[in-house]
């Protein structure tokens, strides 16, 4: 089983430049990353891809028709690379979690394995089900190249399932906006062959907020 997966997150959204917490809300890509996604578009272009999933929310849908329109491929909108559902988090700025939830905040940054969102879900959860979507890519997508338009947290659970690591080194791989991480299947071992790609994006580089 031979597949390569190009992990993209989504370009800037209106809330990540303030801090607040998305989960499954679904505001709109900012001014610049409508510009991040327009660029990103461009750099994936050399990796000749045949298939394009996305995530159903706007700020990773509206990245995906960046890339669909550059690269002619159609959109698959697909539920398991969903962000996760931060449940009571959802619309509250790090700061505020902070000061109402101090040790869930303390766990997440060092010990996020452990942690479930009141009325959203776990780390667990999350990583089952982009194992789950590895699993279908694999099967569907022998011998090609994919992109898959997800967030921050699906991504990094991604990679720690394709390379079967402790879900506690979670928080090991960089993921800023409108970057992209490969993994490769290939047939001995997977491969992480590329991290957290931003070098495209210029002037238009924003690193990303700690615990987000």
């Amino acid at each position: 089983m031979a597949v390569r997966i190009i992990y993209v997150r989504h370009a800037e959204s209106l809330w990540n430049p303030i801090g607040r917490y998305q989960g499954k809300l679904d505001p709109e890509l900012s001014e610049k990353g409508h510009k991040q996604a327009e660029r990103l578009a461009e750099a994936l272009e050399k990796y000749n891809p045949t298939a394009l999933y996305s995530s159903p929310l706007k700020r990773t849908y509206m990245t995906a028709e960046y890339i669909s329109k550059k690269l002619n491929l159609p959109i698959n909108v697909d539920e398991d690379i969903i962000e996760i559902d931060h449940g009571d988090w959802s619309g509250m700025l790090v700061e505020e979690v902070k000061e109402k939830y101090p040790e869930m905040f303390h766990d997440w940054l060092y010990h996020p394995e452990t942690v479930k969102f009141p009325n959203g879900e776990s780390l667990l959860d999350v990583y089952e089900r982009v194992k789950r979507f590895q699993e279908r890519m694999l099967e569907k997508h022998d011998g090609e190249t994919i992109i898959a338009v997800s967030h921050t947290v699906p991504i990094r659970a991604s990679l720690v399932a394709g390379l079967n690591l402790d879900l506690k080194k979670f928080w090991s791989f960089g993921c800023d906006n409108a970057s992209y991480s490969i993994l490769d299947f290939d047939k001995v071992r997977p491969i992480l062959y590329k991290l957290n790609n931003t070098y495209f994006l210029g002037d238009l580089f924003i690193p990303a907020l700690d615990a987000l």
